[in-house]
């Protein structure tokens, strides 16, 4: 296994094993990240672990024309309930979708570091998030109840990240506008899950995904 010095560089995604790890260590600077996403590759460790980097064999991606919004979806969507804005509060976003409970086995693998350094990217420009709100009567207040964020690599390709619902549907909502709103060529969703392939998303090759972005 390949590990990164300082130099800002990535081995071939032919050495990637067969989990599709490509390269430890490095560090999650700006450069780093984005050099990483525009070259089809992910961080993705838990806490104490080194940084561990991914190509994987297999790409979950989104391509607009597949978008599936159910007749329930399309309901809840016409009854405007939900108020939905871009890069408002990525930072609340992002803690949400670190401390949600999930039930996919992945649990909480955004680690503080990870967590600044997407707040980095967002900085710049380059990290984004969609948020959606829902009125409380009671505070009279919108309260944050699903979101998503992820990185935009500038050729028309969105790298989704994570989402999170505090409320059922709240993140097919933020996914939804995602795709509806933007003039983006793909969605990279990164792995296979239940929820994303329900919303029209699938699995592709690496070197198909490599040729697209």
């Amino acid at each position: 296994m390949i590990w990164l010095t300082e130099k800002l560089k990535f081995p071939s995604p032919e050495t990637a094993s067969e989990e599709g790890v490509i390269a430890l260590g490095g560090d999650l600077s700006v450069e780093r990240l984005m050099l990483a996403y525009q070259n089809g590759i992910f961080p993705w460790y838990s806490e104490g672990e080194p940084i561990i980097w991914y190509c994987l064999p297999k790409r979950m991606v989104l391509f607009p024309n597949d978008l599936k919004v159910s007749k329930s979806m399309q309901k809840i969507i016409k009854k405007e309930n939900f108020t939905i804005t871009e890069n408002t509060a990525f930072n609340e976003v992002i803690f949400n979708c670190k401390h949600i409970i999930r039930n996919d086995d992945f649990g909480t693998w955004i680690t503080d570091d990870m967590e600044q350094a997407y707040i980095n990217l967002h900085k710049k420009g380059f990290a984004k998030s969609i948020e959606v709100w829902f009125y409380n009567p009671d505070t009279e207040k919108q309260v944050l109840v699903g979101g998503l964020y992820g990185v935009d690599i500038g050729n028309g390709v969105f790298c989704g990240e994570s989402m999170f619902s505090l409320m059922s549907n709240a993140s097919k909502l933020a996914f939804i506008h995602l795709v509806e709103n933007h003039n983006y060529n793909m969605i990279d969703c990164q792995m296979y899950t239940d929820h994303l392939a329900s919303l029209g998303a699938r699995e592709i090759d690496r070197v198909k995904f490599l040729e697209l972005i």
